[in-house]
């Protein structure tokens, strides 16, 4: 791991620990590298009490003190509130994006200090660099497949200098392995897809248990007819196939989710974009994003496409992307760097 070589005991360092077995493994490469682990747990809701027993059996089973660290309000500001909000406007927004440097890391960072660690440290598939200007950037994951350096662009500055992620240059299977060899309780504990204060995927059920009231309207074809009503725009999320309860007679999916609450819907070849708008935008060192061509993201699991940003939230495709949606976000890389990102505002 590049600029983490040889350590003294003395070098602290606190893990985020989910009791999963990527956070878990990191724990023990870092105790191999040296390292003085510590580690800590967020409840970050009601709904994360199975995520801090089992950091709790993990703690036990490599021998380190853990800090359970409670995130509620900070949580239900920077992360419920608006996830539900943008359903409810018919966005699709990326919770971690938004728990990652408001909450996950700054608590993290915030109990570091009070412990005097230098150093902090997660599960995720991705590494830190520091290029030619000195400027500490996420970089891709060695693995394609598990990479989760979208997820983590809008770290700042602070949080990057003194983040550690030893899981960068390794496969899962890699992971696996040596969580089995450590006879870690979560060596085959299967990897979680689902929104973590959401266990049972069920997005809409959640936002009205708490008394948000999404926007309704009627389902548009693709030349404008009316197709009838929908559920609620919560339901649904651009490039949308499944679930749409109607019976057109040809395949349709989710093109745009109108202002007013209504759903346009589009058939096959109409989903692609060949421009976007963003907002938010964050980069590494809090400077403009310079203008030029880019790799860019628009999701997560997105492969990367060639862009062209204008220095002022504007991009444009030379090839059209499949179905960028907005409340997502764009992320920008050079040289398997992450340059910054903003949140998609509109499509065209």
């Amino acid at each position: 791991m590049e600029g983490f070589n040889t350590f003294e005991k003395q070098d602290k360092i606190l893990v985020g620990l989910s009791g999963g077995v990527d956070s878990s493994v990191a724990v023990r490469i870092l105790q191999e590298q040296g390292f003085a682990v510590q580690g800590a747990v967020i409840r970050f809701s009601p709904a994360h009490e199975s995520a801090v027993a089992a950091a709790r059996q993990t703690a036990d089973a490599l021998q380190i003190p853990l800090h359970v660290l409670d995130a509620g309000e900070a949580f239900e500001a920077n992360v419920v509130q608006p996830f539900c909000e943008a359903y409810c406007a018919g966005r699709t927004p990326n919770p971690c994006i938004l728990c990652n440097p408001q909450v996950k890391f700054r608590l993290l960072a915030d109990k570091a200090a009070e412990l005097g660690c230098p150093y902090i440290a997660t599960g995720h598939y991705a590494r830190i660099v520091t290029d030619a200007q000195g400027v500490s950037r996420v970089a891709a994951a060695q693995s394609a497949a598990r990479d989760q350096s979208y997820m983590l662009y809008r770290l700042p500055q602070d949080i990057l200098d003194k983040l550690v992620l030893p899981l960068g240059e390794f496969e899962k299977d890699d992971i696996r392995e040596m969580a089995r060899s450590l006879q870690l309780p979560c060596a085959d504990a299967p990897d979680s897809m689902e929104i973590c204060f959401i266990p049972d995927g069920d997005y809409a059920g959640y936002i009205r248990a708490r008394g948000f009231a999404p926007k309704t309207g009627r389902f548009l074809g693709p030349d404008g007819e009316d197709l009838g009503p929908h559920a609620g725009v919560d339901h649904y999320t651009v490039g949308q196939r499944k679930g749409l309860g109607i019976a057109a007679g040809r395949p349709l999916f989710v093109k745009a989710i109108l202002p007013g609450g209504d759903v346009q819907l589009g058939e096959a070849g109409q989903e692609y974009s060949t421009r976007l708008t963003l907002t938010a935008l964050a980069t590494p060192d809090a400077r403009p994003l310079p203008a030029g061509d880019y790799l860019v993201k628009i999701r997560s699991a997105a492969a990367p496409a060639l862009c062209v940003y204008d220095g002022d939230g504007g991009v444009t495709f030379p090839e059209p992307v499949r179905a960028p949606a907005p409340g997502q976000s764009a992320v920008f890389y050079r040289d398997g760097m992450v340059y910054g990102g903003g949140v998609i505002d509109e499509t065209f």
